[in-house]
Order: C-alpha cells, then structure tokens, then sequence
C-alpha cells in the first residue's frame, strides 16, 4: 500500500518587505520566505501540497527554488489556492478551479477579499501501485459574524460547494478516496466545521489518526512583525484537514510543524497527515 504524505499551508501574502520589520533588520519578501518554505518542503516531502495566499510571485519564487533545490515539484495554478506535487511519485488525472463568490444574496458587502477565496482540486494517482484519490485546498471567508453579519453562514456555504465538488471528482472516478486541506477561519466547533462533519460526510484527520494527533492550534500572530506560537488547543485551529471514503486506520498521523524560526516566514503551521491509501 502507498503512503502518502498531504500537506496543507498557508503562506502569508506578502510580497515585499515591510517596514516594521525591515526596522529590526529582517526581511519578509517572498524573495526570502519562499526559501524558507523551500526549505521545509525539503525536510518534510509532502507528496502534495495545498497553499493557500499563495500569490502569482510566491508561486514564482517557490517554483524557481525548488528548481534550484533540484525538488520534483509541480504546480497547479489555482490563482491563491495552488496545488504542488511530487511529479515523480504522482500523475494527475484531473484538475478543476472554484472561486467562491465575493456576494452572497441576504447579506451584505464582500465576502471575497482579493479574490483569495476558493478551492482547488487535483485528482492524482500514485505511480507504485495506481491508487487514485482526490485532493482539495480551499480558502474560506475570514471575518467574524460579528464584524460582518453572515459571514459564519457564508464559511458554512463556501465549504458545501468545496464537498461538492469534490464530489463530483470522487464519482468521477470510482468513489475515491478524498482529502480536504485549508484554512477555513473556523475552529472545531465552529458552523462550517459542524455542517461538515455532521452533514458533509467528512471525518476531521485529527479524529481518525491512529499514531499521532497535534493537539495544538498551530498558529503564531506573524504578520506586521514576527509571531510568538499560541498555547491554544487543537479546537481552536483555523486550519484543519479533512478526509472522506477512506478505510478504518488509513489516517496514520495528523501533525502541525511549529518549529521556533517557522515565525518568520508565516503565521499558520503547515498541516499534513500520513495516508495509506
């Protein structure tokens, strides 16, 4: 059987370097981070990977560093949400991209911010043994209901059209296996997480692992200056990993990488599991 390794990250989007930290003396361009996350990409080898603010220049610069780091990397285009993956341990079968709507009727203002919140699919096949499976990485809206009525409702609606579609994939080809990656600006108990596990046919990867869980949130505040990590419980994560039609004990391990110098290059931990599919 294949063991998989499938990664979730959000990278930060930020381009150049920003004054408050230039002031310190650091740099956090996607020059500088993208090697950093290059470098992580190379100590874990997630066999795919779903990014998150991942701009048109990140992926640039990603791209050209694993070029440079001679990493068998490719990436799906998927605007904000790419996909990359292990080229010569994958083949992709299928691909699709879902940019969620900025409007939603009954509420009111923008629920698309730059155009960064959508959902990215790639169907994949393992090249030792012919397994298929479907990988998604979404982004999901981010204010409180309370900054921005709706918004919870709106979280819950984007993740219903990430399912289906996945979906659609998942019969496309066979009833698949499928993952779910992202950051969903929604803690465990929070609507879209509960529509999902309760009426999505979702199972949460933390839920299922039979090894090893993360119990942490996996989230450091990096953003106008370097972040400090957040002792908070595993609930209160925003970034999650969520699995369908797979067999009893296929999640092995549901890990967060917090490492100390991670807070300069983003404020989410890369999430991943180990498959075996």
């Amino acid at each position: 059987m294949s063991i998989i390794r499938l990664m979730g990250q959000n990278v930060w989007n930020c381009t150049g370097n920003l004054p408050t930290w230039e002031e310190r003396g650091l740099d956090c361009s996607s020059a500088v981070r993208m090697k950093g996350h290059v470098r992580i990409l190379e100590e874990l080898l997630p066999d795919v990977l779903g990014g998150q603010e991942v701009n048109m220049q990140m992926q640039l610069d990603l791209k050209m560093n694993c070029i440079e780091r001679n990493l068998p990397y490719t990436i799906i285009w998927g605007n904000m949400t790419p996909i990359v993956y292990r080229a010569d341990k994958l083949e992709l079968l299928d691909t699709e991209y879902l940019l969620y709507p900025a409007h939603v009727d009954g509420y009111e203002g923008s629920f698309n911010d730059v155009r960064s919140k959508s959902c990215n699919v790639g169907v994949f096949r393992t090249k030792e043994d012919g397994k298929v499976f479907v990988f998604a990485t979404t982004h999901l809206w981010w204010k409180s209901s309370e900054a921005q009525p709706g918004s919870a409702e709106v979280r819950r609606m984007q993740l219903s059209m990430a399912t289906e579609l996945v979906k659609t994939y998942q019969e496309k080809y066979g009833n698949c296996p499928a993952v779910l990656v992202g950051d969903l600006n929604a803690g465990y108990y929070a609507q879209a997480l509960r529509w999902a596990l309760e009426e999505g046919g979702w199972q949460h990867a933390h839920d299922v692992a039979v090894e090893y869980r993360h119990e942490g949130k996996g989230f450091n505040g990096c953003g106008v200056h370097p972040g400090v990590w957040q002792d908070e419980p595993f609930e209160k994560a925003l970034d999650h990993i969520l699995v369908r039609d797979i067999p009893e004990g296929a999640v092995r391990r549901f890990d967060r990488y917090c490492a100390e110098d991670y807070v300069y290059l983003s404020d989410h931990a890369p999430v991943y599991i180990d498959l075996k599919l």
